[in-house]
């Protein structure tokens, strides 16, 4: 069952976020970063991802978009 559903339409890109209640996920900012089911894509690269909690999965993901917009250091 979807639980949450929300996208968000941006002045330069797309903000989208999924969440069910069988662990499925999907954050998405535009084709920048991805995080869906157990992998992540950041600039077309994936790698394999671990959930471990729905904070944890934000913060990494806001930790992608910050590097994928070269905001950080």
């Amino acid at each position: 069952m979807l639980l949450l559903s929300e996208k968000v339409l941006l002045e330069d890109s797309w903000l989208e976020v999924e969440l069910h209640d069988d662990l499925r996920y999907r954050l998405r900012y535009g084709a920048l970063v991805e995080h869906q089911n157990g992998r992540r894509r950041v600039r077309g690269r994936s790698t394999a991802y671990e959930f471990r909690s729905v904070e944890q999965l934000r913060y990494d993901f806001e930790r992608d978009v910050e590097a994928a917009l070269g905001r950080l250091g």
